[in-house]
């Protein structure tokens, strides 16, 4: 069991290897799906991921379509400051797949819409754009583990 972080386009290095960096501490597994604002080669995704890279597990996607049907019986959340049900409303199993848009636009409206029963979002102060992409995946992270009474952590 684990807890599944995927990544749609994301564009800014630094959040990704800081979210490689929770990953790997949480023992959840990173799916990208791309195209990518960036390559993994980059040395901001490495330097904030520091030497947790290695021990990352991650699986990459040229397309989303791509994505599902490598992951057929995913249960996914998709999380995004558009849609008003809270995320800790939902129940996450221990192999659920957290869903996070890319940093400028999130996820696209079509793909909420057509998964409105396991979209969520964040609260946060009114007016307020969002929390930056790692920092989002982190909470959204920590309450599934959390619900999962942290199965694998000490």
């Amino acid at each position: 069991m684990a807890i599944h972080v995927v990544l749609l386009e994301p564009e800014i290095p630094q959040n990704t290897g800081n979210i490689s960096r929770t990953c790997v501490v949480t023992g959840s597994e990173l799916h990208i799906i791309g195209p990518m604002g960036f390559s993994l080669d980059e040395k901001h995704v490495k330097r904030a991921g520091l030497d947790y890279w290695k021990d990352l597990k991650l699986h990459m996607y040229d397309s989303l379509e791509e994505f599902y049907q490598q992951n057929p019986e995913a249960e996914c959340w998709y999380f995004s400051s558009k849609v008003s049900r809270n995320f800790n409303e939902a129940s996450y199993s221990g192999d659920c797949y957290l869903m996070f848009g890319k940093e400028t636009q999130g996820l696209p409206k079509q793909l909420l819409d057509q998964h409105t029963e396991h979209t969520v979002r964040i609260p946060m102060q009114a007016k307020q754009r969002c929390l930056n992409l790692s920092n989002a995946v982190c909470v959204g992270v920590y309450e599934a583990l959390r619900q999962n009474d942290y199965f694998h952590m000490k």
